[in-house]
């Protein structure tokens, strides 16, 4: 039974450190455990550069009820232009729905507890990814691009993580979401611009983008999109948004 267990520890550590590489392209599948237990999964992307120590980076954190398989061209356009990307399946969806106890966890269950440790699981990984690639910096210039409850998450994490993101895009904005609570973080973030996108007749977002913007202590600029839908089903229905959204990035990174 030891030798068992040995075994399986060793396959296990194996596989969250495997890096497949194509056309130049590192992607390293993460495996992160939080303090209470759950089983997150993540996938960092980079190119693969001799000698580069500092790869500016762009986490990505996905829409309520989606997984991180809906950015479209968006990781792999970034990922083209040189930048990492960090694609995080967050409690409940995606990859990553299995608890302590190891049973399957949907988001439609999860306890507002639950989700109060969204930005607790990104600043984690962060963390362990940091720890587990010392000689090379991924955060020391980093961006966020979040939809609903992502872009929440992702001003909550930005404002408790040790360095500030360079900018945060935000899609389909929510004043809160699941008990998360954006408004507060905001006006404590400095010197982040956030780039605001809505669909031009999602009323709930424009109301929740004009009343952020009253919090927010750096440029809010806002894009409206033609798009008739929201989150995650914006990007795939609105073209122009992934090179606009590129764009912005490239501005501050």
């Amino acid at each position: 039974m030891k030798r068992i267990f040995i075994i399986l520890t060793l396959f296990l550590f194996f596989i969250n450190n495997m890096v497949y590489s194509a056309d130049d392209i590192a992607v390293k599948e993460i495996k992160y455990i939080t303090p209470d237990g759950f089983r997150m999964n993540a996938e960092l992307r980079y190119k693969n550069i001799p000698n580069q120590q500092e790869i500016p980076t762009v986490v990505l954190l996905h829409s309520l009820g989606y997984s991180s398989t809906w950015w479209e061209d968006i990781p792999d356009k970034l990922t083209e232009k040189g930048y990492a990307v960090l694609l995080i399946d967050m409690r409940g969806h995606g990859k990553s729905v299995y608890n302590s106890k190891l049973t399957r966890v949907s988001w439609k269950s999860l306890t507002q507890k639950a989700y109060s440790k969204y930005p607790d699981d990104v600043i984690g990984i962060l963390d362990y990814i940091s720890k587990e690639n010392p000689h090379k910096e991924f955060f020391n210039k980093w961006a966020i691009i979040g939809s609903d409850i992502g872009g929440i998450t992702g001003i909550i994490a930005a404002k408790n993580y040790p360095i500030n993101p360079k900018t945060i895009v935000f899609i389909s904005p929510v004043v809160k979401a699941k008990g998360l609570y954006a408004p507060v973080k905001l006006a404590e973030l400095d010197n982040v611009d956030i780039l605001s996108i809505c669909g031009i007749q999602d009323t709930s977002s424009i109301n929740a983008q004009e009343y952020l913007k009253k919090f927010a202590q750096s440029a809010y600029v806002e894009y409206p999109s033609e798009s008739k839908s929201s989150g995650m089903l914006m990007i795939k229905n609105d073209k122009t948004l992934s090179p606009l959204i590129i764009k912005w990035i490239e501005q501050y990174m």
